[in-house]
């Protein structure tokens, strides 16, 4: 058991050692992260339009049902 648990973690390794990491290591203090941040705002910023565009119809929605089922 502890013998494949060490190959597992030498294999993660391996894995993580091919990987492209969203930073620059050359760069120090918080530039270094500028291109996960860059990504981050962008991903914050769809999700409010999405979210402003799904509620502006949702409430489009509720009204002309509510208008069309009004006794």
């Amino acid at each position: 058991m502890i013998g494949k648990t060490k190959k597992f973690i030498a294999e993660v390794r391996v894995e993580l050692g091919k990987c492209t990491w969203p930073w620059d290591p050359k760069e120090k203090g918080f530039r270094r992260f500028k291109e996960l941040s860059d990504s981050t705002v962008v991903v914050i910023v769809a999700m409010l339009i999405v979210g402003g565009y799904i509620a502006f119809f949702d409430l489009m929605l509720v009204n002309v049902v509510g208008w069309l089922t009004r006794p």
